[in-house]
């Protein structure tokens, strides 16, 4: 008799990498094979819980069936929410539960109607949106195919931004929608600020609790030939809890300056300060792929620390114990707490301690667009001046958010580099309310000279990858620093010898001024590194044009080469995103027989192969 083969879970793998693995694996023997399954599996401790258990004999089978294990699914931008996921099946596998981890787009939602504990972990992008790895499993279950859901349990984890007027809203909706759905929620939803462990370390205890009970699950050793499998490559030590002193290289200006007449050096001053930083990686163990971010931890500009305790009228040198730690105020304040973004939470602090009537009707519930507004118009130091309170040196620190760490796309390819990193930085600064502002991160970073440091880790962007296979075409579309990531793309297919092509469509307000890596294009076009660029400068002329001005006037050839299996790029700000996402629905729309709703299905599936990705912040 021969035995039946053992069915496996859906392939998480996209079509590229699965031709790779199949030319990998190709006319390999039995103990090539035996070798290469304790490589992988190596690698894959490194990353997160395995999603299947090797038992003895070596049979790969799946961990459980849908009742009796439980199921972490993540959607993350910034890679937060997978960490949160990764601590969940971690400690739920330690407590000997059947466990599997998935990213969203990686699960196969014809499952969901068989799951019988399910835990949702997900970030919020922007106003309410959820991230790019989680679009397509958003919209199914928001949608009219999600299937009734009677027998499962749930309990959903929401990471988010105060800072935003519709705080984690992706995870309240789906948290309403699964209910909604007929399952039971066995956990009420978590919604985590950017201070993350201070409610998801509770909600994780209470989750692991809820699991072990439903679960009954008692504690297993893992067999002992998993216990000793050690990955096979070298695991940096630095990471966003303990981040690398990057030296600073460069720090260069590569916005322009309009051109004023024809005297000697006689320029005007542009509107952008944009610089090209060139930091070291050598001797950090550090790697990254074109498409990851560079984390950094900023110090706050000392002109800021002083505005907020000048407004505050506090003496920066009390020393103030939170925790474990006592430092004085104004150290707290350069190195430990948000200066610049404004929270629901420190607002309605601040309401009660000025009184201030006009502030409280702000945080009125049922009018979102003031405080709206609000947020994105003031810094907290605005708030401090236009609404004075009494605030003492404790309670000052401990209505402050913790200090969130900035990630920027890196703008290089490590083949062609080597041990560095290369940003791509708009320094922000401009005037309101009476006072000159700027950007903490980004102020901090214009002030580097080189020889300089910055504490610096790597936030990996497994969705924003260039294609596996090198025979495909990509276009990208990068306005202003949008374009970081995709410098790195072409010294990539340039280092590895890629024979698809590359189409850039690129963006600025002025050509003059905001044309970024202007002479790099141009060489990368002459050595045909770049094959097709294509430019919008919105305000060189009456008429503004934008890059999705420039898609839709190149919509037929953008719409043959995706057809052609084309893969599709977005970086920069998220309404640009919107903009250019709207414009591609119209441009398949109009080359598709005019039919909308098919339009957004093949976006969709395009989303769904990792042929559609976006970076958008």
């Amino acid at each position: 008799m021969t035995a039946a083969p053992t069915a496996l879970p859906p392939s998480p793998l996209n079509e590229d990498r699965k031709v790779l693995l199949g030319r990998l694996v190709d006319g390999l023997d039995g103990p090539s094979l035996w070798w290469l399954s304790g490589y992988t599996a190596g690698l894959a401790q490194v990353h997160a819980p395995p999603q299947l258990a090797v038992l003895p004999g070596g049979a790969a089978v799946a961990a459980s069936q849908a009742g009796q294990r439980l199921t972490v699914l993540y959607g993350s931008q910034t890679g937060n929410a997978r960490r949160e996921a990764e601590k969940i099946a971690q400690a739920a596998e330690g407590a000997g539960l059947a466990v599997r981890l998935l990213r969203t787009d990686a699960y196969a939602t014809r499952e969901l109607a068989s799951e019988r504990l399910l835990y949702v972990v997900i970030s919020t992008q922007g106003e309410g949106d959820p991230p790019d790895d989680s679009i397509g499993f958003t919209e199914f279950l928001l949608g009219k195919r999600a299937p009734k859901l009677p027998e499962l349990k749930f309990a959903v984890l929401g990471l988010g931004d105060t800072s935003y007027a519709d705080f984690c809203g992706i995870s309240r909706k789906l948290d309403a929608r699964l209910a909604e759905l007929g399952a039971q929620r066995v956990l009420e939803a978590g919604q985590a600020d950017l201070d993350i462990d201070t409610v998801a370390g509770p909600w994780r205890d209470s989750a692991l609790a809820q699991a072990r009970e439903l679960l009954k699950a008692s504690p297993t050793p893992a067999p002992a030939h998993l216990a000793t499998v050690t990955p096979l490559r070298a695991v940096s030590a630095w990471s966003h809890e303990r981040p690398f002193p990057a030296e600073v290289l460069a720090n260069q200006r590569v916005s322009g300056r309009e051109f004023k007449g024809q005297g000697f050096l006689q320029y005007g001053s542009g509107d952008k300060d944009v610089r090209h930083i060139e930091l070291s990686l050598e001797g950090s163990g550090l790697a990254y792929e074109p498409g990851d971010a560079l984390g950094i931890r900023h110090r706050n500009p000392a002109v800021l620390v002083d505005a907020v305790l000048q407004a505050t009228r506090l003496d920066g040198n009390t020393a103030v114990t939170s925790g474990e730690q006592t430092l004085p105020l104004s150290e707290w304040l350069a190195t430990r707490r948000e200066l610049t973004r404004l929270s629901r939470p420190f607002l309605a602090a601040h309401a009660e301690r000025s009184g201030a009537a006009s502030l409280k009707q702000l945080l009125d519930p049922t009018q979102p667009a003031g405080l709206a507004a609000l947020l994105a118009d003031h810094q907290l130091v605005d708030v401090l001046r236009r609404w004075p309170a009494d605030w003492d040196h404790d309670g000052l620190l401990a209505a402050l958010r913790p200090q969130a760490q900035r990630l920027y796309s890196i703008a290089s390819s490590r083949k062609r580099v080597g041990e560095e990193a290369h940003l791509t930085v708009d320094i922000l600064g401009y005037h309101a309310h009476g006072h000159d502002h700027g950007g903490a991160a980004s102020g901090f970073l214009a002030a580097l000279d080189e020889g300089g440091q910055v504490p610096v880790y790597i936030e990996p962007n497994e969705r924003f990858r260039v294609p596996a296979d090198g025979a495909r075409d990509i276009i990208m579309v990068g306005p202003g620093t949008g374009v970081a990531p995709f410098r790195g793309f072409v010294q990539e297919r340039a280092e590895t010898g890629a024979s698809g092509r590359n189409w850039l469509f690129f963006g600025a307000q002025y050509f003059n001024t905001g044309f970024l890596y202007q002479v790099e294009w141009q060489d990368a076009l002459r050595r045909r590194e770049l094959h097709r660029l294509d430019l919008a400068f919105s305000r060189d002329q009456a008429d503004k044009i934008y890059i999705q001005s420039r898609l839709r006037e190149r919509g037929r050839e953008v719409y043959d080469w995706l057809q052609s299996g084309a893969h599709f790029y977005v970086c920069g700000a998220i309404a640009m995103g919107k903009d250019v996402h709207a414009a591609l629905l119209e441009i398949v729309a109009a080359h598709n027989g005019g039919d909308a709703e098919a339009a957004s299905d093949y976006l969709t599936a395009l989303q769904t192969e990792g042929r559609y990705s976006r970076d958008v912040y």
